[in-house]
């Protein structure tokens, strides 16, 4: 009878660690997997559109020939 018993209760723990596992743990893993999924298919959509938003570089300005004399820069002084 006590082995019956001892059955029995070994049968409930296997059968209580199942449902823990197949109820629980594994809809967990398998959520954190599709967040995951998701996340990773938001990063390379945000990724593509800055891509696609970069602003293209305006050309550089050219350099303009500089004055040969320092005279025509010279502007007089007045007092006030």
């Amino acid at each position: 009878m006590a082995d019956l018993l001892e059955l029995a209760v070994t049968c409930f723990i296997i059968y209580l660690l199942y449902k823990l596992v197949f109820n629980i743990i594994m809809p967990v893993s398998k959520a954190a997997s599709q967040v995951k999924s998701k996340m990773n298919e938001f990063n390379q959509m945000h990724q593509q559109q800055m891509r696609q938003q970069q602003p293209v570089p305006p050309p550089s300005p050219k350099p303009s020939p500089k004055k040969a004399s320092k005279e025509d820069d010279y502007i007089d002084f007045e007092e006030v």
